[in-house]
């Protein structure tokens, strides 16, 4: 089968279509399937009787059970399709549900429409569906940064990367990534539940997402007025990110369009004092939204061309 004709499909497939809403009510969502894997094995494990190495040690059992686990079923299922163009198609099919380019789309537009019209609360609303940091204490600039932000890193985590993964080694490689993916989002956290217990989880998606992460901020860069710039401001800054992968896509947003991403940001009662991107631009406001927004669909756009290119050769 060709892989990157598949992970075209796929694409097309998830933009223009998305997850049914009666698909979601009625079987729930893959990424959904793996959660409830996680959550039972850290109930299971992660408890506080037992020692830090213990914790460790069964961090490393439950990325394991869960990422082999969802490689055997993918691998399971790409065998018993034919290895034809017909074969090519029901894995873009099989595909399309591990990308999220529209319903992140829709996320960070929902930010962006109460905020254009000053509906502050409304926007805040939005935002803390999309972001960890209290909404609370966000003022215009900071929905705008924020919302910004998750575009640009979840450009690279929810599409560039399982497409990339997809292309190398099919339905496994892109479900095994997303195992990977929603491990480091539920249990890679440096609090004290989780340090010892997600440490492993954490690492293994810094490594999964090194790649990606640089691609993507490339993509983002390219698909600009001034490539030069962007390209410029994402190497200086983008080492600075408390995220080894992060900084990059993040930080060619912020050449891209002109402002100032990441910076100090409250967690709660705690203020975390991240360095700025592209420190010295404006900071972002709705009309840089939509804008970002725009700029996505064209770094979409790109990558689509990209894989069918690839397909091709």
């Amino acid at each position: 089968m060709n892989f990157a004709a598949a992970m075209a499909i796929a694409l097309l497939i998830d933009w223009i279509f998305g997850w049914p809403e009666a698909l979601q009510k009625r079987i729930g969502h893959p990424v959904e399937w793996i959660g409830k894997i996680i959550e039972d094995l850290d109930r299971h494990w992660n408890t506080p009787d037992r020692s830090r190495e213990d914790r460790r040690r069964a961090g490393i059992y439950t990325t394991a059970i869960t990422v082999g686990g969802t490689g055997v079923i993918a691998l399971t299922l790409q065998m018993v399709l034919p290895d034809n163009g017909f074969g090519t198609i029901f894995l873009g099919i099989l595909c399309a549900p591990l990308i999220a380019a529209n319903s992140l789309h829709s996320h960070v537009h929902d930010v962006a429409t109460p905020l254009l019209v000053e509906k502050i609360q409304q926007a805040r609303e939005a935002v803390s569906r999309i972001v960890g940091r209290d909404p609370d204490q966000l003022d215009e600039a900071g929905i705008a940064r924020a919302s910004i932000e998750t575009l640009a890193e979840n450009l690279s985590d929810g599409v560039v990367a399982p497409l990339f993964w997809g292309t190398i080694l099919g339905l496994p490689g892109m479900a095994c990534y997303k195992a990977i993916n929603t491990l480091d989002s539920m249990i890679g956290h440096k609090n004290k539940k989780y340090r010892s217990f997600g440490r492993f989880a954490a690492k293994l998606d810094d490594l999964a997402n090194w790649i990606p992460a640089r691609l993507t901020g490339l993509i983002l860069c390219l698909t600009t007025s001034d490539p030069q710039t962007a390209l410029r401001v994402m190497w200086r800054d983008a080492r600075s990110h408390r995220s080894p992968n992060a900084g990059w896509p993040e930080s060619a947003m912020a050449a891209a369009r002109g402002v100032r991403l990441s910076g100090p940001r409250a967690y709660g009662d705690a203020t975390s004092p991240e360095p700025w991107l592209n420190e010295n631009a404006p900071d972002p406001s709705a009309p840089t939204i939509y804008a970002s927004l725009h700029h996505y669909r064209r770094a979409l756009f790109v990558t689509l061309g990209g894989l069918i290119v690839w397909a091709i050769l």
